[in-house]
């Protein structure tokens, strides 16, 4: 199928699910990020491609890949492209997917007996959650929590900079910061946030058990009653004048220590 005019009914769904106004879908654009999502199994609703993308080798392996799978296979021009897109340059691709779903009950389910999870609590920079999100799966934390007051882990955004980890993460997303504290302690997940005022280094901190991390706001991290009402705060060293890090950089720090205390052998 090939479209044409840019008021198509196609095209105007994608550009509605770019900007979040179809929540039950995604918006994934670029090959990689395609190719991420039809390995991890994703619901492919749509696929949009320009003419170009589809003359090269490793493109027209991917569509052909997707012969057997129920989705709109739909060809445009550069320029028809470019009016979906939401980058500066066109990534020739565009992937429309159901959202992965997991509510609290599935998420509580997958999880093991002693799960290391990240709380992402007030962070509005999606550039910021997708690293995080890619930091935790790398790091081998078992799942991801975003709060209310947290960007969405699935906006273009944040599914670029998480790389398709994004996929295959297990993410709780849109609760609130209390009910996620009252899940973590009535399954006696040890919770610790990022506090530059913490009195407790990173690696004092015993990862081996049930742990989950919470981090804060980009600009102003958590409040002290946020920190207390978590029970620890945990501050990373840092030389000079530096008074913070980078959220998803502070995140890694601290998740890879804890994988190192884990034990934890990548595959």
């Amino acid at each position: 199928m090939k479209i044409t005019s840019r008021d198509n009914p196609l095209l105007r769904r994608a550009r509605k699910v770019r900007d979040g106004e179809i929540k039950e879908l995604i918006f994934v654009e670029g090959l990689r990020l395609c190719e991420e999502a039809l390995t991890s199994g994703l619901k492919i609703d749509a696929v949009i491609f320009s003419e170009e993308i589809a003359r090269k080798e490793r493109a027209a392996a991917f569509l052909q890949a997707l012969s057997n799978v129920d989705a709109k296979l739909t060809e445009v021009s550069e320029k028809l492209l470019g009016s979906i897109s939401y980058t500066k340059t066109p990534q020739g691709i565009v992937l429309l997917a159901s959202r992965p779903s997991w509510d609290r009950k599935k998420f509580e389910t997958a999880q093991p007996d002693s799960p290391l999870l990240v709380i992402m609590h007030g962070i509005n920079n999606p550039v910021n959650v997708g690293a995080i999100l890619r930091t935790a799966e790398a790091a081998g934390a078992t799942g991801a929590i975003a709060t209310a007051h947290t960007t969405d882990p699935f906006s273009p955004k944040s599914l670029r900079g998480a790389m398709g980890s994004a996929f295959r993460l297990r993410i709780w997303a849109e609760t609130n910061y209390e009910e996620v504290l009252e899940w973590c302690a009535r399954r006696k997940i040890q919770t610790v946030c990022t506090d530059v005022r913490g009195s407790t280094l990173h690696t004092e901190i015993d990862w081996r058990g049930p742990r989950a991390l919470i981090v804060g706001p980009e600009s102003t991290g958590l409040s002290t009653e946020e920190v207390l009402a978590a029970g620890a705060g945990i501050r990373i060293p840092m030389h000079g004048k530096v008074e913070s890090l980078n959220v998803a950089v502070a995140t890694a720090i601290v998740l890879y220590e804890a994988a190192r205390q884990r034990g934890a052998k990548a595959d």
